[in-house]
C-alpha cells in the first residue's frame, strides 16, 4: 500500500501494477477505444497484468456480450455492472485454476460515450473494477461516473486512459483510506478536464464505507459541483434524475425541517399544479443543501449531514447537495438537464439578497449579467412572506428594492418571474430551524409543534440536537 504525497505519473502507476505479480485481470473497453489498456501495454510488463483487453464497440456486439441482445442504454451504471460482472466471472472460471494461488484477480470496464464530430453531444462515462483484495474471495466493487468537458474526443481519450489507469491503482493501494482514493483519482487530472459526480464502494472489504459520505466528498474536494439522493438515499445520476422533468427547488439548511418548511412546499406545489406545464409524472420536488450549509464551525460533521438526509427522506423528499452559493448557478446547473419548467422556492431574505448588487462584484455585467442567468425562459421565483421585527408580513410586493433596479425588479414580477406564494399558514411564520435547536436545548417542549411528527420521533429516538 503506498501513501505518498508525490503524484505518480500514469505510467508509473501502470508499471507498478504491471510489476506487481499478484494482480491479473481484464480490460473491457467500450466508446472511448482502448485508452487504459494501451496505458499498460506502453508501461512495459503487461503480459504480468493484462489476461484479456476487449472492446466490443459495435452496439450489437455489446448486447450480445453484456445484455443478451435486450434493449437497453449502452451507456448506463447497469450496463457497467454488466460488463464487469460477466469479464470478472469469466476470468475467474478461465483462470482460478491455473493462476499462483495468491493471485488477486480484477476486472477493469468502461462505457463511454465521447464528444462527436459536431460537437453537439456531452461526452460522458461508466468507469468500474470488480477485485480482489484477498485471493480466492468475494470481489469488491467501484464505479464511477465522469462528464469529460474537453472539446476534442482524443484528448478526451487521453484523459479515460488516464482515468482508467488512477482507478486501478487506487482501487489496490487506497481502499482503506476513503478520501485518499477519491483524490488520487484525478492525478494527471484537473476538473478542467474532467469531472466525478458519482461514485459507489461495495465489497466485503469496503463495507464500513457510507457511499453516501463519500458522495458529499466530491462536492467538498472540487471534483464535482453537486451530487442528488432521491427519497429512498440512494446516490442518482442528475442527468437521468433531472433531465426533461419539472423541477422545484427549495434551499435550505434543514437543521431540522419544520412545519414551516413543509407549508413552504406545499403551497409552491399547489401554485405548480395550475401550470400549463405541469405533470405529476415528470415532476421533481428536491430539497438543495448548499456545501456552506453543512460545514460548522470550520468542519464537515457527517453523523449531522446523514441525519439530516435521513429526515429528508423519511418524508419523501429528495435532496440535492451542491456547491452553489448564488441562485444564478444553480439555475445553470438545472437548465444543463434540458429541464421543461424550473421554479426556484425561497423566502422574503433570500430574494432580498437576490436583489442586493453587492453580491455580483465578481460578475464584468453585475446584477445585470446574474439576472440574464437566473431567469432564463425556464425559471420563476416563488417566494414565502415573512414577518418583519414589527409583525407585520413581508412579501415580494412589500419588500423596498433599490431605485437603480426598481424598474427591473417591476418588469420581473408584471411579467410573473416572480410570484409570492399564497395561502400561507400564517401561524408558521416566524418559525425557523434555528429556533427548534433553541427550543430542544433549553428543554422547551414546545418545539415539538415546530416540526413534522415524523421529524419530532426521530430526534426524541435518535436524541439529535441535544434532545434528552
Amino acid at each position: 500500500m503506498i501513501l505518498q504525497d508525490d503524484v505518480y505519473t500514469t505510467k508509473r502507476k501502470a508499471l507498478r501494477i504491471n510489476l506487481d505479480l499478484k494482480i491479473f485481470g481484464t480490460l473491457a473497453e467500450i466508446g472511448g477505444g482502448q485508452e487504459v489498456a494501451r496505458a499498460f501495454f506502453q508501461a512495459g510488463g503487461a503480459s504480468g497484468t493484462i489476461a484479456k483487453s476487449i472492446s466490443a464497440y459495435d452496439k450489437t456486439f455489446s448486447d450480445r456480450f453484456y445484455n443478451d441482445n435486450k434493449k437497453g442504454r449502452h451507456v448506463s451504471e447497469d450496463r457497467l455492472r454488466k460488463m464487469l460482472k460477466k469479464e470478472h466471472s469469466e476470468l475467474i472460471s478461465v483462470l482460478s485454476e491455473k493462476k499462483e494461488r495468491d493471485t488477486r484477480f480484477f476486472a477493469f470496464a468502461d462505457t463511454v460515450e465521447t464528444i462527436n464530430f459536431t460537437k453537439t453531444n456531452q461526452g460522458h462515462g461508466w468507469l468500474g473494477v470488480r477485485f480482489q483484495l484477498t485471493p480466492y474471495t468475494e470481489a469488491n466493487e467501484v464505479i464511477i461516473h465522469v462528464k469529460l468537458k474537453e472539446n476534442d474526443a482524443l484528448l478526451q481519450q487521453y484523459t479515460l486512459g488516464t482515468l482508467g489507469v488512477n482507478l486501478i491503482f487506487a482501487c489496490f493501494n487506497y481502499y482503506n483510506y476513503p478520501n485518499k482514493f477519491l483524490i488520487t483519482l484525478l492525478d494527471n487530472l484537473d476538473t478542467h478536464r474532467v469531472e466525478i459526480d458519482n461514485v459507489q464502494m461495495t465489497g466485503p472489504e469496503l463495507d464500513y464505507i457510507d457511499n453516501r459520505l463519500l458522495s458529499v466528498q466530491l462536492v467538498k474536494n472540487g471534483m464535482t459541483r453537486a451530487i442528488v439522493f432521491d427519497n429512498e438515499s440512494c446516490i442518482r445520476q442528475a442527468s437521468e434524475m433531472f433531465y426533461k422533468k419539472n423541477i422545484l427547488a427549495f434551499r435550505g439548511s434543514f437543521r431540522p425541517i419544520t412545519v414551516t418548511g413543509m407549508d413552504i412546499l406545499k403551497t409552491s406545489l399547489d401554485l405548480f399544479e395550475k401550470d400549463d406545464s405541469y405533470n405529476n409524472e415528470n415532476t421533481v420536488t428536491v430539497c438543495e443543501i448548499t456545501l456552506k450549509n453543512l460545514i460548522t464551525e470550520g468542519e464537515f460533521d457527517e453523523r449531522d449531514f446523514l441525519d439530516r438526509i435521513d429526515l429528508l427522506n423519511g418524508l419523501g423528499l429528495n435532496v440535492l447537495i451542491s456547491n452553489y452559493k448564488e441562485y444564478y448557478k444553480l439555475a445553470d446547473y438545472f437548465n444543463e438537464f434540458k429541464i421543461v419548467k424550473l421554479r426556484l422556492i425561497m423566502g422574503i431574505p433570500s430574494l432580498k439578497n437576490i436583489l442586493d448588487k453587492k453580491y455580483y462584484n465578481n460578475l464584468n455585467g453585475g446584477i445585470l449579467e446574474a439576472f440574464g442567468k437566473l431567469f432564463k425562459k425556464t425559471t420563476k421565483l416563488y417566494v414565502y412572506p415573512c414577518k418583519n421585527k414589527d409583525g407585520k408580513i413581508e412579501t415580494s410586493e412589500t419588500i423596498v428594492v433599490d431605485n437603480e433596479i426598481s424598474s427591473l425588479y417591476n418588469y420581473l414580477k408584471e411579467n410573473r418571474k416572480i410570484i409570492d406564494l399564497e395561502n400561507a399558514n400564517e401561524k408558521y411564520l416566524g418559525i425557523y430551524s434555528k429556533s427548534v435547536q433553541n427550543k430542544i436545548a433549553n428543554g422547551d417542549k414546545t418545539w415539538e409543534q415546530d416540526v413534522p411528527e415524523f421529524v419530532s420521533q426521530e430526534i426524541k429516538k435518535k436524541r439529535l440536537y441535544g434532545f434528552s
